[in-house]
């Protein structure tokens, strides 16, 4: 049984905005279907942060989460950004019991544990500002992600973010303080894609390892996290 984690997959079968169009993002659905399935087996578990689907509703989410559902193994998602679809935990889990989709689950103020570590995330948000929006959001993704870290039952906790809590130019300090407070030395984040991944940093900082797993710097692979 081994944990993997990809992010920014992007799906759209319910949606008519696929990223094919974009630079080396050809066929990116049939790349990610091929090698998921070559690597994944039904005993892994696989993490996609954020970023899942280009739906708006579950009525267009649903073909999306058919085609997720019928990938190898087991899958953890948490929010995107572009996940305008995402919804109450009650109601994000019913559809999922609706349909059956028994191998998502969603991670929110959870955690789960895989392989004797706890999986913990949240979206996150990678801005400092003064503006109240901005500043709202942060608090509350702050909170998630610590009670996330709460519920953890594993004294190895891997953290799994949608945007960077850190790049080349910017950092998120109360997140970052989130990171060092609960001792965490593993974060992976999406949301950064093609030039904009210039700024991403795979890097070892005060003892956490920090990796970009957005699915065209994995070139559509799950990435390994720990066997």
């Amino acid at each position: 049984m081994s944990l993997y984690a990809i992010a920014d997959t992007h799906l759209s079968f319910g949606t008519d905005k696929p990223m094919d169009s974009f630079p080396g993002w050809k066929d990116y659905v049939e790349r990610i279907e091929k090698n998921w399935n070559k690597l994944i087996t039904d005993s892994d578990t696989v993490v996609i942060a954020g970023d899942i689907s280009w739906a708006m509703n579950f009525e267009e989410l649903y073909a999306d989460f058919d085609f997720i559902n019928r990938l190898k193994g087991s899958k953890i998602i948490i929010k995107g950004n572009h996940d305008y679809w995402w919804n109450t935990l009650t109601k994000m889990n019913k559809f999922i019991s609706d349909y059956e989709f028994d191998t998502i689950q969603i991670l929110q103020n959870n955690s789960f544990v895989v392989d004797g570590v706890s999986v913990c995330g949240s979206r996150g948000w990678m801005f400092e500002s003064t503006e109240e929006h901005d500043e709202k959001v942060l608090n509350r993704e702050v909170g998630r992600i610590k009670m996330s870290l709460d519920s953890a039952v594993c004294e190895e906790k891997i953290l799994f973010l949608h945007y960077p809590p850190v790049t080349t130019d910017q950092s998120c300090e109360a997140i970052m303080s989130l990171i060092n407070e609960y001792n965490i030395k593993n974060c992976y984040y999406g949301h950064l894609h093609g030039a904009a991944a210039r700024f991403a940093i795979d890097d070892t900082i005060n003892n956490c390892r920090f990796e970009l797993i957005s699915c065209d710097r994995l070139g559509f692979i799950p990435k390994l996290i720990k066997r």
